[in-house]
């Protein structure tokens, strides 16, 4: 049994590698689901930028303007772009079969993408678009090879594209990989753009679990009551057992 357990610690490098894919590491994404304003932006965002393809079919629209604190008013003015009305899911126009068309597949619903993908996958994928002219869109990602999306905020960021240095590597100087860097053309500075892409990452960890803050807040008052209730548990059972000890 000891020799199959070592064996099979063995195999899983090649199990990893047979997976297919590099291991990119992914930035930690800083999010803040009670950051109301982040939020709001994240919101904004998405609705500008993700819904013309994406869906979050799972979410109403009333929802998200009641949880984030915006005005029924503002939402169905600014934020509701379909002709939907505030109390209906959050669906594109798209239609289905043309989008597989254009995309090679249906965009995947994004409602539950932050808890599928991570914070941190999003966070990073979303800054990891660069230049590559063999692709359809004209662009590819570190995170996600061969991505068959555009990069839809480009014009928030810029023209992405890999940068490369020349460093001595054992004594001759090669160009080496540095990372991927937009031209500043954008309309945001780099700064600028990763905050509002740490907003759009917000704004979808609320809607994958929009009872999170309050499921916590009760997890904890939960946790309070059980140490109470253990403390008295145990005199209570001091008391009965009192009498056979």
């Amino acid at each position: 049994m000891r020799q199959l357990l070592i064996a099979c610690l063995l195999m899983l490098p090649n199990l990893v590698l047979a997976a297919g894919g590099h291991q990119v590491h992914l930035d930690k994404a800083d999010y803040d689901l009670t950051d109301q304003a982040s939020l709001q932006r994240g919101a904004r965002m998405f609705m500008n930028y993700c819904l013309g393809c994406h869906q979050m079919q799972y979410q109403r629209y009333v929802r998200s303007a009641d949880d984030l604190g915006i005005p029924h008013d503002l939402m169905e003015e600014n934020l509701i772009f379909t002709g939907a009305k505030i109390g209906d899911h959050i669906r594109n126009a798209m239609p289905a079969e043309q989008a597989a068309n254009w995309f090679g597949k249906v965009p995947p619903d994004l409602t539950l993408v932050a808890r599928v993908r991570g914070p941190d996958w999003i966070y990073t994928y979303l800054r990891s678009f660069y230049v590559d002219e063999t692709r359809p869109w004209g662009v590819n990602n570190e995170v996600f090879k061969d991505v068959g999306m555009p990069h839809v905020l480009q014009e928030l960021q810029g023209v992405p594209r890999k940068v490369y240095e020349t460093r001595l590597v054992d004594g001759e100087e090669k160009q080496v990989y540095a990372g991927i860097k937009a031209d500043g053309t954008g309309e945001l500075s780099e700064e600028e753009y990763d905050k509002a892409v740490l907003d759009l990452v917000n704004f979808l960890v609320y809607t994958g679990e929009p009872m999170r803050l309050e499921a916590e807040s009760i997890g904890w008052k939960v946790l309070v009551f059980l140490a109470i209730f253990f403390v008295i548990a145990y005199f209570l059972k001091k008391e009965y057992w009192r009498d056979v000890h």
